[in-house]
């Protein structure tokens, strides 16, 4: 995707607020099912261009929205027809700017399931151990921002970070900050290297299936995809307050009914000072992921919350 206007994008965004624009992304498996069905190869509504990234042709939709795609820089031409590069989708009331369908680029920035998940664990975990209102928490690999906005929300009055390597991301995440009214700090870098100090909330949804392409995004390396996350645990508990919490919000290949993720991130805990709270919160995603060669040892994969807890 090349560089947005972000100035544009942002008045995109307010504009389908103004007009309760709301879309729910699902998996992109069962988009491609939706998109396949018979009827569905132009865009007949807001919602299929910025939602089901059809294409369009020219007038067939709001005019301003129209005019705010193109003067964001984010439409493509291919046949006659238009292309948007992104998708908008609704969360908790907002809505955030990604990637549009598929998500095949190596710059792509990916929401999802996984983003709701992950939002609502934010949304509980703050509401059952609130932070103080002066705290300092970053979020790291922070994609569409969706952890550093819910966060910010949840949390008025404090200093609140994000990273990622991916500058599309950042950009689109900046936008996504502002339309939520949100002042978050948004850094390039792969972790907390960009960072100085210690933190006393660190929010972290890392990528957890194998990707045979090796894209940051959806790639979560060794482990059948649990290394990115064991890798995030061990840079981000040594920068935990006195107090501190680390949410990591992720997925576990369960092998022969064993989770080496838990057994490792269990051993980073003890070996920084904190306690680790673990649960599964779903037992069974990404079931199609099971029939490649590298899950054939492989039960299932579980979506699971890690909490740690500096003593």
């Amino acid at each position: 995707m090349k560089s947005i206007d972000k100035h544009a994008a942002l008045d995109l965004l307010m504009h389908l607020q103004s007009i309760g624009y709301q879309f729910v992304t699902i998996t992109p498996a069962s988009h491609g099912r939706v998109v396949a069905r018979a009827g569905r190869k132009e865009a007949q509504s807001i919602r299929d261009i910025l939602g089901w990234s059809q294409p369009y042709r020219p007038g067939a939709i709001d005019a301003k929205v129209e005019r705010l795609l193109e003067d964001a820089g984010i439409v493509s031409i291919e046949d006659q027809l238009r292309h948007s590069a992104v998708r908008v989708s609704s969360l908790h009331g907002l809505l955030f700017l990604h990637s549009a369908y598929p998500t095949e680029a190596e710059d792509a920035v990916f929401f999802g399931p996984d983003s709701y998940r992950f939002a609502d664990l934010i949304e509980r975990e703050l509401a059952a151990h609130p932070c103080a209102q002066d705290a300092r928490i970053i979020d790291i690999g922070t994609g569409a921002g969706v952890g550093a906005i819910v966060a910010a929300l949840a949390v008025p009055g404090a200093e609140v970070l994000a990273t990622d390597v991916n500058p599309q991301a950042l950009a689109l995440a900046s936008v996504n900050a502002q339309a939520a009214g949100q002042d978050v700090a948004f850094l390039e870098g792969r972790d907390l290297g960009e960072t100085e100090g210690r933190f006393d909330l660190i929010l972290a949804n890392p990528p957890y299936i194998i990707d045979d392409e090796e894209r940051a995004y959806r790639d979560g390396g060794g482990m059948h995809g649990g290394e990115v996350s064991v890798d995030m645990a061990q840079a981000a508990l040594p920068r935990l307050n006195t107090g501190g919490r680390f949410i990591l919000y992720t997925g576990s290949a369960i092998v022969d009914g064993q989770d080496q993720l838990q057994q490792r991130l269990g051993k980073s805990a003890e070996r920084n000072g904190c306690s680790l709270s673990y649960r599964e919160l779903d037992r069974d995603v990404f079931g199609e992921e099971l029939e490649h060669s590298a899950y054939a040892d492989v039960d299932r994969i579980a979506v699971v919350a890690a909490i740690f807890t500096r003593a």
